[in-house]
């Protein structure tokens, strides 16, 4: 255990810290979904935040897309999150291009556009609601792990945590402000979610190779005169790229870039040089005025090689950038989460025959989504930013052909709203384990009508037809087909993606099955487990 420092080095014995289960580095959104989780599954989990509280946050995202609903309704958050935007049924990328969400099979058939501050203040009381000790203006400044555990050093700059859960004004602290003060926090395991410079991946020693995309783009918030009669304005020419979406208070978040400038993000910009690119790639620039900042930025496109290294993970932005085109980044880093919260939980309860092949996983299964979505991304930005003749007329077919094509534009509809993401079997088992489970029908009870409804206990769910014993001694939730005429046998990982299935299965089936996943190796190799779990690597 490590002695707390103040400014001048000396150890503090009244500011020892317990070792805790999870530390997560950063509150964003990725932060808070995933810190909410492990809490929710009984861990101590410590959220740290190098910004005051108070300081603002800038709204990156906007979209949230079908799948990161899904995953917001299994932990009853999705309703109140749409309450809060407005809802887009059709992608247009470019090019009068129009896909719509109609086609996919889900209760969120649309991209909601709402802030990203309304996604963290919803995920923010809930990781409070859970037990997450926040600490805003709580900076990491180093980090170091051995065989068992994780050290974390970190420096307040005022010597308090400020608390996201100390209701305690500060006004009411008489005297000077403390000096900044370093400490130590000791963990189980650490997850860096705090961004595309994340201190964590820094301190781990790991490459962020890639490249920038897009460079001196225009970022600014501003009001419009003649707002657009779409939801989201969007279109480019061979000189310009403009965007408009709104904040849905009055003030739009507007983007701009001009194939032609050779603008450093550090050099002046103004709101005519955003006008101009508006006209030229939209034909109007609706009125714009009275920006409360604007400013230039470049997007990269990088990945981290490795999620995990040894007891510390990387998530979202830590782990993996790109350009804003299609409004993934957000999304994919919320996902990462959801994969990576439940398989901590199972490890750290010992509710795993396998604790590191299922911590494995994590990379496994989301390494590749990661390099997917950069592919993605990449693609559309460079469609947007197609030059010459082939390639513009090569873009132009596409826009012609796709939405015409069924099958093509389920596909694309899917990778963009993440119905379509799939992780591969686990050997032994076959299709439609890995893939995305529906929120399917069942007999109504205590956890709900629906898959997604009996997900919110946060643990896997068993569905079967009502004549199945549950399986003794696995923590999960066992529900029933809402008809009768179903024989198939359902496990459904808690991240609403199926472990295993069998089209009919015995009880002694079904508990070798679960046991495969859920019970500790000696208890899973007694009940002659061959269901295909995390320990069976893909």
């Amino acid at each position: 255990m490590t002695f707390a420092k103040d400014a001048e080095g000396k150890e503090d014995p009244a500011d020892t810290e317990d070792i805790i289960d999870v530390v997560v580095v950063g509150a964003g959104p990725t932060g808070l979904l995933l810190a909410g989780d492990l809490a929710a599954a009984g861990l101590s989990v410590t959220l740290i935040e190098r910004r005051p509280r108070t300081a603002p946050n800038l709204t990156r995202a906007f979209a949230v897309h079908a799948r990161t609903l899904e995953l917001l309704d299994a932990r009853g958050l999705a309703d109140e999150l749409v309450s809060t935007g407005r809802r887009i049924d059709r992608l247009r990328p470019f090019g009068g291009m129009a896909l719509s969400f109609q086609r996919l099979s889900t209760r969120y058939p649309f991209t909601l556009v709402t802030p990203q501050y309304e996604t963290e203040k919803l995920l923010e009381r809930r990781a409070l609601s859970t037990g997450v000790d926040i600490r805003y203006d709580c900076g990491l400044i180093g980090l170091r792990q051995d065989r068992d555990t994780v050290t974390l050093d970190v420096r307040t700059s005022n010597g308090t945590s400020n608390s996201a859960s100390n209701s305690t004004s500060d006004a009411a602290h008489d005297g000077p402000p403390e000096a900044p003060r370093t400490s130590s926090l000791h963990a189980r395991h650490a997850v860096g979610a705090d961004g595309v410079r994340s201190t964590v991946r820094t301190a781990l020693g790991l490459p962020f190779p890639g490249q920038a995309v897009v460079r001196s783009m225009v970022l600014a918030d501003v009001r419009l005169a003649q707002p657009p009669e779409e939801l989201l304005a969007v279109d480019s020419n061979t000189d310009s790229f403009a965007f408009f979406i709104p904040f849905g208070d009055g003030w739009y978040r507007a983007i701009g870039w001009r194939r032609d400038s050779r603008a450093r993000d550090t050099d002046p910009v103004d709101l005519d040089e955003l006008r101009a690119i508006a006209r030229t790639a939209l034909g109007t620039d609706h009125g714009m005025h009275d920006p409360r900042w604007i400013s230039r930025f470049h997007s990269d496109e990088r990945q981290v090689p490795h999620y995990r290294s040894g007891r510390v993970f990387l998530a979202g932005d830590a782990a993996h950038v790109h350009s804003p085109a299609g409004g993934l980044g957000m999304n994919t880093g919320l996902q990462d989460a959801a994969n990576l919260s439940w398989k901590l939980a199972a490890a750290l309860h010992g509710h795993t025959p396998d604790p590191e092949a299922l911590l494995d996983s994590y990379h496994r299964e989301r390494h590749p989504v990661g390099r997917l979505v950069l592919r993605i991304s990449g693609a559309l930005v460079r469609a947007v930013m197609a030059s010459g003749p082939v390639r513009r007329t090569a873009r132009s077919l596409g826009v012609a052909l796709l939405p015409r094509i069924g099958p093509a534009q389920d596909r694309a509809l899917g990778l963009v709203s993440g119905i379509g993401i799939a992780y591969p079997p686990p050997r032994g088992t076959h299709r439609p384990a890995g893939r995305r489970a529906p929120d399917l029908a069942l007999t109504p009870g205590p956890h709900g009508q629906r898959l997604y409804e009996a997900l919110r206990a946060g643990g896997f769910v068993l569905i079967t037809p009502p004549d199945r014993t549950t399986p003794p001694g696995a923590p999960l939730t066992h529900v029933h087909w809402r008809t009768e005429r179903r024989t198939a046998c359902v496990l459904v990982r808690p991240d609403g993606y199926i472990a295993w299935s069998a089209p009919r299965a015995t009880d002694a089936e079904l508990t070798a099955a679960v046991a495969a996943w859920l019970l500790p190796a000696s208890r899973s190799a007694g009940s002659g487990a061959a269901g295909g779990g995390p320990a069976q690597k893909a």
